[in-house]
């Protein structure tokens, strides 16, 4: 039976930077219609089961008054859908568990709403276990914008199996953040910055930056990576990542205007532009500070600290959704002739 995980955060898109900018937010209700959208799609597909987070949010009364709703008059196209049985903290602990337990439960993905941290942690705690992002968050550099019936549509199609393996999944770089023994990742980015707080944790003032690594930065994109995307341009697929210096803009020789959140565009100074290599431990430029991951301040350190910074390429596997979809369009996967309908409508 194929399966499929829903974590789906409902205070995303909620911390500071909605207040500083011009972020969105959405409300319950359309949070709640995308995972519907979700659903239609990998019912399409095949798939029998999903497991989805339970919140206190509201997501799950309005999904489940839909489903019951459309299931009475005969109109349901969607999954079984199964509520983990966990407690709900409303914080990212919850992403945490319910991504240990959907890969404890063999599914054969995790679909995520959420913005950047979301997916972070549920990457950090998910095992092997594929995942695939439908952006919900304040910054949404790492989960790709797209419509949730074709994602719905392609996880679908790759847990079926009906699309193989080298065409349905991508491996991904990451970045491994040691502090003495601890130990955090980033998807996207890691930011240095000369404040020993963490404070609102969500980073917007650019003038105590210091140094920022990355896996990958589009000239399109958002957030601290579009900085990278603006000097240096990197894909994902490439097996390098990024760093840049970065000072304040009265001492810099250089400068760059970036949008660093929605509706957020400041000018750095930027300093020197390295390439990283996989494998190899970056310290920082400075002895003590915080430490952003994926735009959100998690760490603190001093001059006593052991600080690294670490390229990882092939670390954790996300599902391809526009070669799944190209792959069902050349393989006719989504077609059929007339008299195969009928058959299929008679049984």
């Amino acid at each position: 039976m194929s399966k499929v995980g829903i974590i789906a955060n409902p205070v995303s898109a909620r911390d500071i930077r909605r207040i500083v900018s011009h972020a969105g937010n959405l409300p319950i209700n359309d949070r709640a219609n995308i995972v519907l959208r979700l659903l239609t799609g990998l019912h399409t597909a095949g798939v029998d089961e999903v497991l989805v987070m339970p919140e206190n949010g509201g997501i799950r009364t309005q999904l489940m008054r839909t489903i019951d709703r459309e299931t009475r008059v005969g109109g349901a196209r969607f999954p079984k859908v199964t509520y983990l049985d966990m407690p709900v903290t409303c914080t990212a602990q919850d992403s945490a568990i319910a991504a240990r337990m959907m890969h404890r439960h063999e599914v054969g993905a995790i679909v995520v709403l959420g913005g950047d941290g979301t997916n972070r942690v549920v990457v950090s705690e998910c095992g092997n276990t594929p995942v695939s992002g439908v952006s919900t968050g304040t910054n949404n550099a790492f989960p790709e914008m797209r419509e949730p019936t074709i994602t719905g549509l392609a996880v679908g199609l790759a847990v079926t199996r009906q699309i193989p393996c080298d065409h349905a999944y991508s491996f991904n770089k990451r970045l491994e953040v040691k502090v003495n023994d601890r130990r955090e990742i980033a998807l996207v980015d890691v930011a240095i910055v000369a404040e020993r707080f963490v404070g609102a944790r969500a980073i917007w003032k650019t003038e105590n930056f210091r140094d920022l690594f990355a896996t990958f930065g589009s000239p399109d994109g958002i957030g601290m990576s579009s900085i990278i995307g603006l000097l240096a341009p990197l894909s994902r697929a490439e097996p390098e990542g990024r760093r840049v210096q970065l000072h304040p803009v009265d001492q810099a020789s250089r400068r760059i205007t970036a949008p660093i959140a929605p509706g957020l565009i400041e000018e750095l100074g930027i300093g020197s532009v390295e390439t990283l290599e996989r494998d190899i431990l970056y310290p920082p430029s400075i002895s003590a500070g915080s430490i952003a991951l994926d735009g959100e301040r998690e760490i603190t350190f001093s001059e006593i600290d052991e600080v690294s910074i670490r390229l990882q390429t092939d670390a954790f596997r996300t599902i391809n959704v526009p070669e799944c979809m190209a792959y069902a369009a050349r393989h006719g996967l989504l077609t059929s002739d007339a008299d195969t309908r009928r058959r299929t409508a008679q049984h």
